[in-house]
C-alpha cells in the first residue's frame, strides 16, 4: 500500500520531475492522507507520452522509492512550435552582446541584448534610476530577452537580485520564479563580479534559469 508523503516530499518530487529534459512543469496532487492521487506534467513534444510516463514512474521510484500507477499520470504536450530553435539536447549558448542603461530624468531604461542560436534578442526594462532598481532592471531585461526567444512558451518573474560579499569576492545572486500553466517554480543563480556588475547580474539571471533551459553563457 502506498505510504503517505509530506508536503516537502511533494515539492521534492516536482523538482525531480522538472529535471527530466522534456518536462517543463510538474504538479503532484495528493489526498488528505498524503497519497499521490494525480501527477500532471507539461512537456515538450520530443518524446512520446508513453515513454514520458515510464520516465516519470522510473524517476519517482529510483529517487523516492514510491511506486506510481501509470493511470495517475496526465501528460499535456506543447505544440511543435514550443521546441526551442536549437535542440534542447544541444544546449544553445546565450552570448551577452550588450548591456546598456539610458537615464531620462528620474527614470532609467535598461536594454540587454543576447545572441541565442545565432539570432539577437533584446529585452528592455524601465524604472526609477536608483542603484538597487538598476540591478533589478538588468535582471528583468535579461528575462525579457529570454522570453522573446522562447516565444511565450514560458514566463519568468524576478523575485530578487543582489550583489553580496562572500569572503573577498563580490557575487551577483538572482532568484527567479518560473511561471507555467501548472504553477510556479523558484530558481536561483549566481555569478562572480569580475569587471562589470551589470554583466554579472545578467550571468546570474541566466544561471538561475540554466537548469530549465540549458543555456551556456559567455562574455
Amino acid at each position: 500500500m502506498e505510504r503517505g508523503i509530506s508536503a516537502a516530499t511533494v515539492a521534492e518530487i516536482e523538482e525531480a520531475l522538472s529535471q527530466v529534459s522534456e518536462i517543463k512543469a510538474a504538479r503532484v496532487v495528493t489526498s488528505p492522507e498524503g497519497r499521490i492521487d494525480e501527477i500532471h506534467v507539461l512537456a515538450l513534444p520530443t518524446k512520446s507520452p508513453k515513454q514520458l510516463v515510464r520516465d516519470i514512474e522510473s524517476t519517482i521510484m529510483a529517487t523516492f522509492g514510491i511506486p506510481i500507477d501509470h493511470k495517475k499520470i496526465s501528460i499535456a504536450q506543447l505544440g511543435q512550435d514550443a521546441v526551442p530553435k536549437a535542440s534542447p539536447y544541444e544546449h544553445p549558448r546565450a552570448l551577452i552582446r550588450s548591456v546598456s542603461a539610458e537615464t531620462s530624468g528620474v527614470q532609467v531604461k535598461v536594454a540587454v541584448a543576447l545572441e541565442i542560436g545565432g539570432e539577437l534578442y533584446i529585452g528592455n526594462a524601465l524604472g526609477p534610476a536608483s542603484q538597487t532598481t538598476r540591478q533589478r532592471l538588468v535582471a528583468q531585461a535579461t528575462l525579457s530577452a529570454v522570453e522573446e526567444y522562447l516565444q511565450g512558451t514560458m514566463s519568468f518573474a524576478l523575485e530578487d537580485v543582489q550583489i553580496v560579499r562572500l569572503g573577498q569576492q563580490s557575487v551577483a545572486v538572482a532568484c527567479i520564479v518560473l511561471v507555467t500553466s501548472l504553477g510556479e517554480q523558484a530558481l536561483t543563480g549566481a555569478a562572480l563580479v569580475r569587471q562589470s556588475e551589470k554583466d554579472s547580474i545578467v550571468k546570474a539571471t541566466l544561471d538561475a534559469i540554466n537548469r530549465r533551459l540549458g543555456f551556456l553563457t559567455t562574455t
